[in-house]
C-alpha cells in the first residue's frame, strides 16, 4: 500500500471512532506522536499525564515522542512503561492525575500502531468527546506556544499498586488451587500474570508468556479461530479447570472451558453480570446490541437493569458512567467495572470467574451451559464489502418487514419471534460484522446465518476478511 504523504489525510486515516490506529510511519510517525502529546495538554489542561506502551517495536519512540509533546506543553509525565491499557487506566485515576495516553495498537496487524487517551478520572477521550478537536489541532500544524515551564519526566513502576487493586476484586482465602493455562500471545499480559501468581493459589500453565514485539507466533488476537488451538489442546493435556489468552494490550480477555472449548465473550457478559448483581441488587448493566436476549433475561432474572448502548469502548463507559452501572460486557471480550472507573479490565473478569469456579464448586463449562443452549449464536462473522451501506439497506429491506422489532443503535438489528440479528459496520476497519442468535435452536440460527450472508454476499460481493 503506498504513504500518505498530506498530514490530514494521514490523521482521517489514523483517528477513529474512539482511539487512534494507523500504519507506521506511513500515517503515524514521532512527528505525529509529538503534536498528539501537544494538543492533548493544550486542549485538556492536565498537570501530569500518564505514558505506557505496548510491545510493539514502534512503540518506544511514539510513546517517547508524545512524552516530549506532553513535556513541551507544559504538563509533567508519568512514564509506567511496558504495560497493558488498563494499567494506564489505572495510573490516571488512582494517582489523581489529569490524563493517561497509551501507545498500542491492540491486535492490529504488524506495522501498525496507535493510542488510547483517557481524561482524568481515565474518562475516555472519543471522537465526541475531543478525540476531533485533538485531530484538527495537530492537522492545523500550528506554531507551538511556547510555556511558562517545562513538564518534568518520572518513570515508575507502578505494577504492584495495581496487582494490589485487582487482587481487591475477589476474596484470595476463597480461592481454590485451579490449574490455569493462560497465554499472553507474546503481549504484555505476561508480567501481570508472573505478579499475579505470587499471590494466588493456581497453577499457570504459561504459554507466549514472554512480551516480544516481533510476534513470533503471530498477532495476539483469540478472536481469530485458528489462534485458539495452542491454548485449547494446553487445556486438554493438562487436565486444566480453565484457558485464558489475552489480546496484545490485554483490554479484552478470552476464555476456555475444561474441555478445551472455546466460551464466547457474549456468554461471560451475562455470568459476570449475575455474579456481580448477587451482591449489587437492583444495579444497572450496560451491553451491546449485537447480541442481547441471553444478557437481558440474565440480568432480569438476577435483579438487575439491561441497558442497550452503542457498541464500542467509549460509548460504554460514558454510558456506564451516566447510569452508574455497575458493570458493562461486550460480546467482542471487553469488560467494564464501576470500581475500575467504569473502564474495561482483561484481569479482573477471570479472577471473578476462577472465584467463581471455586465458591460453587462448578466448572466454567457448567457455569454457562444454559444461556449456551437456551441462545446459540453464530460468533461473530465479517465481510468486506464495496459498499456498507447498500448492502444494510439491502438487508432491512428484505428482513424489516416481518420483523417484530427494530433499532439502530449500532448497525441494523431486527428481531423476530425465535431469531435477531445485528449488521453493523466496524468502527475502525472497513468490514460488516454479522450477528445471529436464535431462541434455543441452533439450526434454526445456524440457517438465517447462511440465508443473511447469501445476499450480503450477493449484494456486497465480498473479499476474504479476518475477524477482528
Amino acid at each position: 500500500m503506498s504513504a500518505i504523504p498530506d498530514l490530514q489525510a494521514r490523521l482521517a486515516a489514523s483517528f477513529k471512532a474512539y482511539d487512534i490506529r494507523g500504519r507506521v510511519p506511513e500515517e503515524l510517525d514521532a512527528d505525529v506522536a509529538y503534536a498528539i502529546g501537544r494538543a492533548f495538554v493544550e486542549l485538556t489542561r492536565p498537570k501530569q499525564v500518564a505514558v505506557g506502551q505496548d510491545v510493539r517495536l514502534s512503540s518506544p519512540e511514539l510513546a517517547a515522542a508524545v512524552a516530549r509533546g506532553i513535556l513541551d506543553a507544559g504538563a509533567d509525565v508519568l512514564d509506567i512503561g511496558l504495560c497493558g491499557t488498563e494499567q494506564v487506566y489505572h495510573a490516571t485515576f488512582s494517582r489523581n492525575l489529569g490524563g493517561g495516553i497509551m501507545v498500542t495498537a491492540s491486535h492490529n496487524p504488524m506495522g501498525y500502531n496507535g493510542m488510547k487517551l483517557v481524561r482524568e478520572d481515565a474518562k475516555p477521550v472519543s471522537g465526541d468527546s475531543g478525540l476531533k478537536e485533538i485531530q484538527a489541532r495537530v492537522a492545523a500544524q500550528p506554531e507551538w506556544r511556547a510555556p511558562l515551564r517545562r513538564g518534568k519526566l518520572q518513570s515508575v513502576d507502578l505494577k504492584r499498586d495495581y496487582v494490589r487493586h485487582l487482587l481487591s476484586y475477589v476474596q484470595v482465602d476463597l480461592l481454590k488451587p485451579l490449574t490455569l493455562v493462560t497465554n499472553a500471545g507474546n503481549g504484555c499480559a505476561g508480567p501481570v500474570v508472573d505478579a499475579l501468581e505470587q499471590e494466588l493459589p493456581f497453577k499457570f500453565i504459561k504459554l507466549q508468556q514472554e512480551p516480544d514485539g516481533r510476534f513470533p507466533h503471530g498477532i495476539p488476537n483469540p478472536l481469530l479461530p485458528e489462534n485458539r488451538a495452542v491454548t485449547a489442546g494446553a487445556v486438554r493435556e493438562h487436565h486444566a479447570d480453565m484457558g485464558l489468552a489475552w489480546d496484545g494490550d490485554f483490554d479484552r480477555c478470552f476464555f476456555f472451558d475444561g474441555d478445551g472449548g472455546f466460551v464466547e465473550g457474549y456468554y461471560l457478559v451475562g455470568l459476570l453480570a449475575r455474579t456481580l448483581l448477587a451482591r449489587n441488587k437492583g444495579a444497572k448493566i450496560v451491553h451491546d446490541p449485537r447480541l442481547t436476549w441471553s444478557t437481558v433475561e440474565t440480568v432480569k432474572a438476577a435483579g438487575g437493569l439491561p441497558v442497550l448502548s452503542k457498541t464500542g469502548h467509549a460509548f460504554i463507559k460514558e454510558r456506564m458512567r451516566r447510569e452508574d452501572a455497575i458493570y458493562g460486557g461486550e460480546m467482542s471480550a471487553h469488560h467494564y467495572f464501576r470500581d475500575f472507573r467504569y473502564c474495561d479490565s482483561g484481569m479482573i473478569p477471570w479472577l471473578l470467574v476462577a472465584q467463581l469456579i471455586s465458591v460453587t464448586g462448578k466448572s466454567l463449562k457448567q457455569l454457562v451451559a444454559d444461556q449456551q443452549a437456551a441462545f446459540p449464536v453464530s460468533g461473530e462473522i465479517n465481510r468486506v464489502v464495496a459498499d456498507p451501506d447498500r448492502v444494510i439497506a439491502a438487508v432491512e429491506a428484505r428482513y424489516q418487514p416481518a420483523a417484530t422489532h427494530m433499532d439502530q443503535v449500532d448497525g441494523l438489528s431486527l428481531e423476530y419471534p425465535d431469531w435477531r440479528f445485528n449488521l453493523r459496520k466496524s468502527n475502525t476497519e472497513p468490514i460488516l460484522r454479522l450477528n445471529v442468535e436464535a431462541r434455543g435452536d441452533a439450526k434454526l440460527m445456524e440457517s438465517r446465518t447462511a440465508e443473511l450472508l447469501g445476499l450480503i454476499d450477493s449484494v456486497g460481493k465480498p473479499r476474504d476478511a479476518a475477524h477482528a
